[in-house]
């Protein structure tokens, strides 16, 4: 692996592949990857439980944002969301001392922050693409598969513009971004194979 970047982040829209794609770098370049195994870390760092994380780690809606922009203005306050980030980051730099692939959680803007050498990817997809993934993974319950997608999306931008005061998804804050929908899940990781190695 390209001794430049020790660590890896992986962003990406729900539906684009994002673990799929963490999971085949990892076997290819020999280092773990973190997206499941993350929450359980961040439930030893932050005494939250799992299904804490799980249901907070990286969703936020417009009303709990709200909520918590008036109730942080006491200084007695501490929201479930900011102590599960908070969480988060001290996970994300002790992970970084080693060499990993980290999915999620603004850890590019994190490690970039914290002024840690990170290879940066976006993976986005149309909405076909993402669409069948969805499908696939079954996480909608008896919600429609359009509208959960679109839930989705939303959560996670709001939750990255709170936390990073960044937009999701902008060129600037990647090395490289990836369409896995007309590219391909498997092309696209020995695209970064490549590069990486």
């Amino acid at each position: 692996m390209n001794s430049d970047y020790k660590v890896i982040t992986i962003s990406r829209q729900y539906g684009a592949g994002g673990r799929t794609v963490a999971k085949s770098l990892s076997e290819k370049l020999g280092i773990p990857f973190y997206d499941n195994d993350f929450v359980k870390l961040t439930a030893k760092e932050s005494g939250f439980s799992e299904n804490d994380i799980l249901r907070e780690g990286e969703d936020i809606s417009y009303v709990s944002r709200f909520v918590n922009s008036i109730l942080n203005n006491s200084s007695s306050y501490t929201s479930s969301h900011d102590a599960i980030f908070d969480a988060q980051v001290r996970t994300i730099l002790e992970l970084a001392k080693e060499p990993c692939i980290i999915v999620g959680r603004c850890s590019n803007i994190i490690l970039s922050a914290a002024k840690i050498r990170s290879f940066d990817i976006f993976l986005y997809a149309d909405m076909e693409h993402r669409y069948k993934r969805a499908e696939e993974l079954h996480e909608n319950g008896s919600m429609d598969l359009k509208k959960y997608i679109e839930k989705r999306d939303k959560q996670r931008d709001i939750y990255y513009k709170t936390y990073t005061g960044h937009t999701p998804g902008m060129f600037q804050d990647y090395d490289i971004c990836l369409n896995t929908g007309a590219i391909g899940m498997d092309n696209c990781v020995d695209i970064l194979v490549n590069i990486l190695k």
